[in-house]
This record gives structure tokens, C-alpha cells and sequence, in this order.
């Protein structure tokens, strides 16, 4: 079996020559990429089959557009589980006669280089975001890629040229962007029910910690050089890939090695919401004020540059966004919509108002924007900017400065330590390119 660094190689090789053909040749001339009649379905590959593979499944096997071709996994145990829900749907739910059995690979590239593929959904860590789903869109693919985005704001605008210059259709699982209540919330703010907005509370976790855990056993059944892969390779700790049957989300997510702390885990969800409640979906703060205290896990200011202040705040409803106007205050969750007064959470947007791009599937929405090659709800600027907001946070939380972020530019004006956080180091020979 080769490596997965010393096939990324060669992966690339072939792409980047396929990549310049894309942009040269026309689309007419392809034989069908972009030209996908609504009848057919769009074959999909997932590059990951870890706890959030299991929801995906359920969400994309009620597609009547998507069919679930292929995997991979650097974890043999959850890549075999997932291999035999998949062919138990098709053979013995659907009993689907032209389906033969999903196929399964150590090294994702492998699924890239399916000529029968349209489309991959990434559902790795954080740290490896960006790498796969650019060579995705270089391979021809379409993408799906988990929440944050990005694990950096270098590799999130990285991720956005590749798709512009290739035509590629790349949604992000911000999947509350197609929840009613939501766009509900949105609406009434960008039709003024709430008045001038002068704050923002947004509350989600703890900012990321860089990595700290003792060693556990390595499981035979994972390669745990490739789950680093552009990262470090710290010791192995079974909270970073748990058993499937302990059925507990992986922390990862905590470590600023792997991703973004809970900041960016649920950030990515509600500083999104918050993003498109203010329209700022192609902008974000132009200044990132820290707590004083440099221990505090709470407290971040962002302020925008029409004056507007969004802050990392528990305000005791869980993981939510308030937003505060001169006419009341409205939340927003998962579980509730309310408001100060109570009549406006309840007004109902009239047909005059305006109105927000909205779908009611995350999912079908995504497959949709592909067969009619449109920018699907959460499309990938959108999903950039967001993840920046998240992990610019991070920096002035760990750097403990006030910075000033100039959102068309995309540096910190006069911190060559925070400009230096915009990128990460990568091992190699896993190297964005």
C-alpha cells in the first residue's frame, strides 16, 4: 500500500496537469462535467467516516439525486463499519439491482482518481480541510466540506481561488443555514423588526489550547502518521479518535494543532448566523479586542467597522446568538427563537420584505447547486469568512492583543506575530499546493 504522502505526490502531478486543461479547454468539450441532466444521480465519495459520517448517511441515502459510491478512512475499524451501513441500505433496504458494493480505500486520493465520482464530502479533522478538498477540486470534484472550513484564514482564501478558478460547486456544513428558524431570525433583522443593531452575543466554547494530552495505546486498526498527516505528530490519545461504540465526539477539535477549539467547533454555526444576520457574509470585524484578563475564555469583542459590536459572551442559554437593536432583543438556537418584546421573534416577513437565499436541505441544496452549477446556500466565501471570524478570534485570544484586521486585504494592520498566525506550519510532505 503506498503512503499517503508519497501518492499525494503523484496525485498531484496529474492534477495540477488536469487543473490547467479545466481552465483551457471548454466546458462543452468535457464530456458531460457540468452538463448533468436532473434525472441522473451525483455519485459521491466521502473522505472520512468517523461519528459525523453516520449523519451524513442518514442525510444523503434520502436523496433521490446522490448515490454513496466510495470512502476512505486512515481508520480501517470505522471505515469497515461504515462500508457495510452503506451496503446494507443499497442491497438489502433499497434492494437496489445496480449497486454493487461501496468501495473503500486507505488513501483518499485513491476516490479522487474515480473517474465515475462527481462529488466528495470531507469529514476529517480540521487540519486537513483544506489539502483534501483542494485536491478534490483539482481532481474535478465537487466538494462538501464540515464546518469550520478552514483551519486558517490562509488556507480558507486558498480553498476559494481553487474553486472560483475551477468552476467548482463547494458547500459548507453550516447546516443551520437551511433551519427555518434561522433565516427567520435573519429576515427580521435585515427588514429592521429589530431596529438598528448595536450588539451582538454570541455563545459558544472555549478558544483552542494547544495540545497537551499524555499518551494512550495506538489501536493496530489506525495509521496514526496519516490522521496527522500535515500536522504534528503528538502522542496518540484515544479522546483525539474514540472508539465508535463509545459513541462520543472526538476533542480533536480542542487542540489548535488539529482544530480550533470549541470556538471554531460551534463558532462555525453561530458567528455564521451572526455573519448573515448583520450581512456581513463577505466581510467580517475590523477590530479584535481581547479580555483583559489573559487566562479568560470568554469576552472577545469584534467590532465591525459600521460600529456594530459582536461578543464571545455566555449569556445562559446554551450555544446561541442574541442580538440586541433598538427595538428589543432577539435569540436564536437550536432549540428556541424568542424575543424582547415578545411579538417580534413572531412577525411574519411579508411578501414586500427581503427575503434570504434559503433551502429547506442543507444537503439537496448542495446537490442541486451542482447538476445547475449555482452557488449553493452556505457556498465557500461564505463558509471562509465565517471560519476566519472564528480563527482570528483565536489569535487575539492566544497572542492576548488588540488587533486591527482589514477584511478586503486580509492582514492585521502593524502585528507581524498575528500576520504570521494567518498560516501554520506544515509537515511535510503534506504541503498546501
Amino acid at each position: 500500500m503506498k503512503s499517503l504522502s508519497n501518492s499525494r505526490r503523484e496525485f498531484i502531478k496529474k492534477s495540477s496537469l488536469a487543473a490547467a486543461a479545466i481552465t483551457i479547454v471548454p466546458r462543452s468539450v468535457l464530456g458531460g462535467r457540468g452538463f448533468i441532466s436532473p434525472s441522473d444521480k451525483i455519485n459521491i465519495g466521502l473522505i472520512g467516516t468517523g461519528k459525523q459520517a453516520h449523519g451524513i448517511f442518514k442525510n444523503f441515502t434520502k436523496l433521490p439525486g446522490a448515490y454513496l459510491l466510495a470512502a476512505s478512512d486512515v481508520n480501517s475499524k470505522k471505515l469497515s463499519n461504515f462500508k457495510s451501513k452503506v451496503d446494507s441500505f443499497y442491497n438489502e433496504v433499497q434492494s437496489d439491482k445496480n449497486y454493487s458494493d461501496c468501495k473503500t480505500f486507505h488513501d483518499y486520493q485513491e476516490i479522487l482518481s474515480m473517474s465515475e465520482i462527481d462529488a466528495v464530502i470531507v469529514m476529517t479533522p480540521d487540519h486537513w480541510h483544506a489539502i483534501q478538498s483542494i485536491d478534490a477540486m483539482k481532481a474535478g470534484k465537487d466538494v462538501y466540506c464540515e464546518k469550520p472550513l478552514a483551519h486558517t484564514v490562509f488556507e480558507g482564501r486558498e480553498m476559494v481561488k481553487t474553486a472560483r478558478a475551477l468552476e467548482r460547486v463547494v458547500q459548507t456544513g453550516s447546516m443551520q443555514r437551511s433551519w427555518e428558524d434561522f433565516r427567520h431570525a435573519c429576515e427580521l433583522i435585515h427588514n429592521g423588526y429589530l431596529g438598528e443593531i448595536s450588539k451582538v452575543l454570541v455563545s459558544v466554547g472555549d478558544p483552542a489550547k494547544k495540545y497537551d494530552l499524555s499518551g494512550d495505546p495506538l489501536p493496530e486498526y489506525l495509521d496514526w502518521d496519516s490522521w496527522c498527516g500535515p500536522a504534528p505528530v503528538n502522542p496518540y490519545n484515544i479522546i483525539l479518535s474514540p472508539p465508535l461504540e463509545n459513541r462520543e465526539w472526538p476533542m480533536w477539535r480542542a487542540y489548535r494543532e488539529y482544530g480550533g477549539g470549541i470556538l471554531c467547533d460551534w463558532g462555525a454555526h453561530m458567528f455564521d448566523i451572526a455573519q448573515w444576520g448583520l450581512g456581513m457574509d463577505n466581510s467580517g470585524p475590523v477590530k479584535f479586542i481581547p479580555p483583559e484578563n489573559p487566562a479568560a475564555t470568554r469576552g472577545m469583542k469584534m467590532i465591525y467597522e459600521n460600529g456594530v459590536e459582536m461578543i464571545h459572551e455566555d449569556f445562559d442559554r446554551g450555544w446561541a446568538v442574541r442580538f440586541i437593536g433598538s427595538e428589543g432583543t432577539l435569540d436564536i438556537s437550536r432549540k428556541f427563537l424568542d424575543s424582547k418584546p415578545e411579538h417580534i421573534a413572531k412577525i411574519e416577513i411579508k411578501s414586500s420584505d427581503k427575503r434570504l437565499y434559503f433551502s429547506d436541505n442543507h444537503y439537496q441544496d448542495w446537490i442541486d447547486a451542482i447538476k445547475n452549477r449555482t452557488k449553493p446556500v452556505a457556498d465557500i466565501e461564505i463558509g471562509h469568512r465565517t471560519a476566519s471570524v472564528c480563527n482570528l478570534a483565536n489569535i487575539s485570544y492566544r497572542l492576548n492583543k488588540e488587533l486591527d484586521w482589514d477584511p478586503v486585504a486580509e492582514r492585521f494592520d502593524g502585528n507581524r506575530k498575528a500576520n504570521k498566525l494567518l498560516t501554520k506550519k506544515y509537515r511535510k510532505p503534506y504541503i498546501l499546493s
